[in-house]
């Protein structure tokens, strides 16, 4: 079934406070792609500001790549990922936000580690975890208990293998069952992303994806998918029913892009540029389409 009928009617007077504050953590002097890709994926689903928090030697080529954004330059270490030292600035901002996005790109440098498990039991925003945000996370599953709200998190197999201490192929094997036993023991959302994404939910939920191809197995395409859930929390979506239509929407700008130029080649900048297109099919769906 299509997720439809969840997007936000836009009023003739609406404006840009209307549709979500949105800080996004990410990048770091190596993968400073992540960060831009995320950051495009939040401003093409219609979140109204977004903010891109980010090592401060980053933040002079981001300007150049990210016109729409606004930026909080934050303290780095000599590596150019970000420090400890910025955990106050961090959390001082998020709670003027109306979500928050944590995770692409910002490397496995062990004190940018530390400085993610300081700060998740401190957002009390609706979130969404993904990539190196889950990396740090895996040396210390507590920390999920630890938060007094729930939260999206978004593992490829591969790191839901590294949190569960199981392999790819195992995870795998049994998708849904995974993603469910997970979401119930952390009281979280799951998307468990690939062929057919598992959606599930801690209350028993589950979506599986439909949209979707084979030319999106390429890297930044889940950059793109954690601004686009985060941008849609921002809109006031509950934190299911945004990352399950993250997940449709995500694919469907994908194969709106594979159907203009092929699959082979496709990239994530590629599948951003359709999100719009997407979301215009999206408002056109008909009534019987709803879950």
């Amino acid at each position: 079934m299509i997720p439809s009928g969840l997007l936000p009617v836009r009023a003739a007077g609406a404006h840009k406070g209307d549709f979500g504050r949105v800080f996004l953590l990410a990048g770091s002097r190596e993968l400073s792609g992540a960060a831009a890709l995320c950051t495009t994926g939040a401003l093409r689903v219609g979140a109204g500001l977004v903010t891109l928090g980010l090592p401060k030697s980053l933040h002079a080529p981001m300007v150049e790549k990210l016109t729409e954004a606004m930026f909080k330059v934050l303290p780095e270490t000599k590596d150019g990922t970000l420090n400890p030292q910025a955990l106050p600035e961090i959390v001082s901002t998020v709670e003027r936000m109306d979500a928050v996005g944590i995770g692409p790109g910002l490397s496995q440098h062990p004190q940018t580690k530390d400085l993610i498990r300081q700060l998740l039991p401190k957002i009390m925003k609706p979130l969404v975890l993904d990539a190196d945000g889950l990396n740090a996370l895996a040396e210390d599953l507590g920390i999920l208990k630890q938060r007094l709200l729930p939260m999206i998190v978004t593992p490829h197999p591969g790191e839901m293998g590294r949190l569960i201490r199981q392999s790819a192929d195992d995870v795998q094997r049994d998708r849904e069952r995974t993603a469910v036993e997970f979401a119930k023991l952390y009281k979280a959302i799951v998307v468990l992303k690939g062929h057919g994404t598992v959606v599930a939910s801690f209350d028993g939920s589950v979506y599986i994806n439909e949209t979707g191809n084979p030319g999106m197995a390429s890297g930044g395409f889940g950059d793109v998918l954690t601004g686009m859930i985060a941008g849609l929390l921002g809109q006031k979506l509950s934190l299911f029913d945004a990352a399950r239509l993250g997940v449709y929407l995500h694919g469907l700008a994908g194969d709106l892009a594979a159907n203009a130029q092929g699959e082979v080649g496709l990239l994530a900048s590629d599948l951003a540029a359709r999100i719009p297109e997407a979301i215009r099919q999206y408002q056109q769906l008909k009534g019987e389409n709803r879950l």
